[in-house]
Parts: C-alpha cells; structure tokens; sequence
C-alpha cells in the first residue's frame, strides 16, 4: 500500500461501523452458532449410523458437515471483539487458519459434489469407472491437504503486530498482497462457482429431459437437490468474496472517498458474518440428498436390471443378425 493511501485510511473514521457491528456480529453469529451445531451433529449421526449404506454422496456431505463444525469451533473467537496480547498470535493465527480452511473446504467439497454429480446424471456409463466409494474419500482427503496447505499464509497475517491486536481483524500487508487476494478470488472463488453452475446447468437438462419421458417425481427431487446446492454456494460466497475485493481496493488506496470507504467496511463485515450462514443453509443439502440416497436404491437397482436387459438382447441381436448374414 502507499503511503498516502495509509494515510487516507487513517483519516478516515471507521468508529461508528465497528460499534455498529460489535452488536449487529453476535446477534447473526448466536443463531448460526446454536442452529449450525445441531443441524451438522445431527446430519453425521444420520450419514454414519442411520443410513446403512453409504453412497459417493453420502461421503462427500460427511466431508461437508465435518468442515462445517470446524468453522463453528472458530466462531466463537470471531464474536470476541477484545484485544489480544501479542504473545496470542500464534493462537490467533491457528484459529484464523481453521476458519479458512472450513470456508474454502467447504467451497471445494460442494464443487466435488456438483461434479460427482454431473458425472452420474449426464455420463451413467462412464461414471462406473470414474465414481467409486474409495475415489470418493480420496478426492475428499485431498482437499482436507489442499486448504491445509494453501491457507499457510494466514500465519503471517498478523506478523508485524507488536501491540494488542485484534483476532480476525486487522490484517497486515501480507494478508492483503495482490497475488494473494488475486489466487484466493479466482481459485477459491470464480473458478469453483463456474464448475459448479455449469455442472448444475448441464444436470438440470438432463433431468428435465428424463423427467419428460419417464419419472418425473424423482427427476423433480432431484432437481432440488441441484438447486439447494446452489442456493448453499452462491448466498453466502458470493458477497463475501465480492466484500473482499471491495477492501482490496481500499487497502491498494483505488477507493479513497472515507463515505464510501465506510460503506464498504459495513459491507464487508455484514457479508462476511452472513457467509457463516453455510453452515445452516449446507443442512437443506443434506436432508435432500439423504431423501434422495433412500429414494434412489430401487430405481438404481431398476436401472441396473433394465441395462442388463438391453444389454443381453442387443448382444443377442447381434449374434442373429451374424449368424443370418453368414456365407453358407
């Protein structure tokens, strides 16, 4: 950052929007905090002991519902607005890294599931080499390795603090980098959205166009189950990310006008509170694709027999068309 852009920033005074805050962050966190924690806890109950068997779906919403309960470990020191000693970095610091690697865990997990998903709906053939339970838990495993990994530089978000500080505020440079905020925009954010709506859009025809010729109760259910995994993706990244971008341009000194720039601090912070409604909007998810792992069983097994079938009196056509077209 320049030095006049510092400078534009601390004559700009941000006070009203932090009190505003102090109290707007516990009255969104609470609900999230308690309904989050009850809605994750009971979804791992139902994947690991209620459904008897388990489904590439089933994994990879497990994996969600562990990155959500990771984030919810985190959100109580985000509703903590109190200055830490600055012997509490390294705390601070491994609490921030939780937080994101939950956040874009989450991201990664939901774009697998979208994936896995077109795989299924709009290539069943291949799809019986490319999904597997054991595929499953590795794509899962990587991730978890992943944003372990991409969310090292959090550790130095507050490495030139040498006063009382604030936890998961107040990032230094380093958080703020261009490269940084330029890899976090594109590949945890854009890139995963796109593969996600355009998995959904491509699965969406094809269950409608199924839906037209044969059952159109499950096709309907499972066109919500594409539209939930939308609405848990977009709502609460979308204006978090779009946040995150406005602040760049505020640190980098693009946006100098203190009016707006105390717009984009109330924005960013309302956005990045409501992201952790995730972990509440995650659930709808959940009970649908749990709906759907229980509904599925028998027309799978239906679909798998009818294949069989056809299978068996096409080779057997074959077989009389040569015999038939045969020299004597």
């Amino acid at each position: 950052m320049t030095q006049n852009a510092t400078s534009n920033m601390t004559n700009c005074s941000l006070q009203d929007v932090d009190t505003l805050m102090t109290s707007l962050r516990l009255v969104i966190y609470i609900p999230i905090f308690v309904f989050g924690f009850i809605l994750n806890a009971m979804a791992l109950v139902v994947f690991c002991f209620l459904l008897r068997r388990w489904t590439e779906s089933t994994i990879y919403m497990t994996n969600l519902a562990l990155m959500d309960l990771l984030l919810l470990v985190a959100l109580p020191f985000r509703m903590d607005d109190s200055e830490w000693a600055p012997n509490k970095r390294g705390a601070c610091s491994f609490l921030e890294s939780l937080y994101f690697v939950s956040v874009y865990g989450s991201i990664y997990t939901i774009t697998c599931i979208s994936v896995d998903r077109y795989i299924g709906v709009c290539h069943p053939f291949r799809a019986l080499q490319l999904r597997s339970q054991r595929k499953a838990r590795t794509v899962c495993l990587a991730i978890w390795v992943l944003v372990l990994a991409a969310t090292a530089p959090v550790y130095r978000f507050h490495s030139d603090s040498q006063t009382n500080f604030r936890c998961f505020h107040g990032f230094s440079e380093d958080g703020w980098h261009p490269a940084l905020i330029a890899c976090l925009e594109v590949f945890g954010f854009l890139l995963p959205a796109l593969v996600l709506v355009a998995c959904s859009v491509r699965v969406v025809r094809t269950l409608s166009r199924s839906g037209r010729n044969r059952n159109g109760s499950e096709s309907r259910a499972s066109i919500r189950v594409v539209h939930s995994s939308l609405v848990a993706f977009l709502v609460p990244f979308t204006p978090s990310h779009l946040a995150i971008l406005l602040q760049f341009l505020v640190r980098r000194g693009v946006i100098t006008n203190c009016s707006l720039q105390g717009s984009i601090s109330l924005f960013v912070q309302l956005a990045m509170s409501l992201a952790n409604v995730t972990c509440c909007l995650d659930a709808v998810c959940y009970y649908f694709v749990a709906k759907e792992v229980r509904s599925s069983r028998g027309s799978i097994s239906t679909s798998l027999r009818r294949l069989r079938i056809t299978s068996a009196s096409e080779d057997c056509e074959a077989r009389v068309f040569s015999t038939a077209s045969a020299p004597n």
